[in-house]
């Protein structure tokens, strides 16, 4: 065999696909590994088997450089840098043939087995009295659910259509508007407060999932909770122009 030279840099780093897996993942192999020897380390990566493995060198761009052929060279003698591809072709294994998992059988428990089980999460939370196997925490989270509902519908009862308002919701600049809407929706449950905002602040129309709740021109509207509403004498803010100005 002809004398080889193999690069000073004693690693390489590439990404490796195959005929699974078109995508690829990144590894480093050194220059000094025989081909047949990385043929078998990339029989875990591709997929592939290493007997009906077909071995080539692309550039990171995807332009084929030469087939890494002979099992007995080393893979420093091949023109093989660093962000180069070494794709593996075997044509006994399909295209994602290991990302397809419809062939693959689903374990099911029933809801009665699961409860008998010490090893679920469901067991440890129960053993823990944690979440909703903590009757008192879950308790207090109804109360202050409860509380807060009944804040939103006292709220609400002083907000009226018409009235001008100021809406500020934690995280968010102060927005002013007119009030269009108040009462239930279908998107979510509790009050809400449908607002036509001054400026093109909003996200939609008055319409919500397909239901009309009031109307106004496109993002100028938005729904928003009775506790982020402030009624009042807010008039609508100048933009800054003077008369004179366009």
């Amino acid at each position: 065999m002809a004398e080889i030279t193999v690069s000073s840099n004693p690693l390489v780093s590439v990404q490796v696909t195959s005929t699974a897996n078109p995508y690829g993942v990144e590894r480093r192999f050194e220059r000094g590994l025989t081909i047949s020897a990385l043929k078998t380390k990339l029989e875990l990566i591709t997929g592939a088997f290493a007997q009906t493995m077909k071995l080539s060198a692309f550039t990171a761009e995807n332009k084929f450089v030469c087939a890494i052929d002979n099992d007995d060279a080393l893979l420093g003698s091949y023109p093989v840098d660093d962000g180069m591809i070494i794709h593996a072709e075997d044509s006994s294994v399909r295209p994602d043939e290991y990302s397809d998992t419809s062939k693959v059988e689903k374990f099911e428990l029933s809801e009665e087995e699961y409860k008998k089980r010490q090893d679920s999460v469901r067991a440890f939370k129960e053993r823990n009295k944690l979440g909703r196997f903590n009757e008192e925490e879950m308790k207090k989270k109804e109360e202050e659910l409860k509380a807060k509902k009944q804040e939103e519908e006292e709220k609400a009862k002083n907000i009226h259509v018409g009235d001008r308002c100021q809406v500020s919701v934690p995280g968010q600049p102060t927005r002013r508007g007119a009030v269009k809407y108040v009462g239930t929706a279908d998107f979510k449950p509790g009050i809400w407060v449908g607002i036509q905002y001054d400026e093109p602040h909003g996200k939609n129309d008055g319409t919500v999932e397909g239901r009309k709740y009031f109307e106004c021109p496109p993002k100028y509207g938005g729904f928003v909770r009775p506790s982020h509403v402030e009624v009042g004498d807010f008039p609508e803010e100048s933009l800054g122009i003077d008369d004179d100005e366009m």
